[in-house]
């Protein structure tokens, strides 16, 4: 049986590593989560490989400079010094680096832009949530941009300013559209999303229907550091794209197929 990839290297130079990551993997230790297979770990592994073969320092490692959720995929960013993973992680605290994530939601939004400032409490409830909270919540915004819409479900791009734990997931719930296959804001999806609930007059045998999507429907598609972060990491390029996932660009071209209208392009 072939071997799931777990990630593919978008950027690399001497102290820094830009990757996109697959869904079903963490990206580091996490306290709900005592998996083996780790994304940091992999990496390790994969520098050290590279060290042998004297491409590498000696000893490499890399420092985890933010996380996606584990069914999240898309990119991630590593630092390979010490140096290095202070400058990015202060960029990313200090909100200068531009995000925006594809989001698979329920339903179709009665808007075609909007945004959403509720203030944000992470680990809020019994079901460690992050929940909306105006006493006690940080300040988070996230602005929404509606690409296209089909069935019951629609595309968005989010492109959160602020980095709250599980921000584009909360919000967007609140919003009355949340992400779907998302087990902790959203509706149970057991089979997924199925391609007769997209296409009409659809004469497949419901038995053996497979979904096109069955986890959360999010991807951290581009991430654009300012020019002087990259400058100073001596990075060539300040804009990475993170390609979609089959299981997701196989939805969206079938969304595409039977949208009625599309807002925009460029996915």
């Amino acid at each position: 049986m072939k071997q799931k990839q777990v990630f593919t290297v978008i950027y690399e130079n001497e102290i820094f590593l830009a990757v996109n990551k697959a869904p079903g993997i963490a990206v580091s230790p996490d306290r709900w989560d005592e998996s083996k297979e780790r994304l940091d770990r992999l990496l390790d592994a994969y520098l050290s490989a590279a060290d042998s073969a004297g491409k590498t320092a000696p000893k490499p490692r890399v420092y985890t400079v933010h996380r996606l959720d584990r069914d999240t995929s898309g990119l991630v960013l590593f630092a390979k010094t010490p140096e290095a993973h202070k400058e990015l992680s202060m960029a990313f605290a200090n909100n200068s680096l531009q995000k925006r994530y594809i989001a698979v939601i329920h339903g179709v939004p009665s808007w075609n832009e909007t945004s959403c400032d509720l203030p944000l409490v992470p680990d809020g409830d019994k079901k460690h949530r992050t929940i909306i909270d105006k006493y006690r919540g940080k300040k988070s915004l996230t602005f929404f941009r509606l690409a296209l819409s089909a069935g019951n479900y629609s595309i968005l791009e989010a492109l959160p300013k602020t980095g709250r734990t599980h921000q584009i997931r909360a919000h967007l719930a609140a919003l009355g559209h949340p992400i779907v296959c998302d087990p902790l804001y959203g509706r149970a999806s057991p089979k997924g999303i199925l391609l007769s609930s997209l296409k009409k007059n659809w004469q497949g045998d419901p038995l053996d229907e497979k979904p096109l999507l069955a986890r959360l429907g999010l991807h951290a598609r581009e991430l654009c550091l300012p020019p002087s972060l990259a400058g100073s990491l001596h990075i060539t390029e300040q804009r990475f794209l993170a390609p979609l996932h089959r299981d997701l660009n196989a939805l969206i071209k079938q969304m595409e197929k039977t949208a009625e209208t599309a807002h925009f392009s460029g996915l």
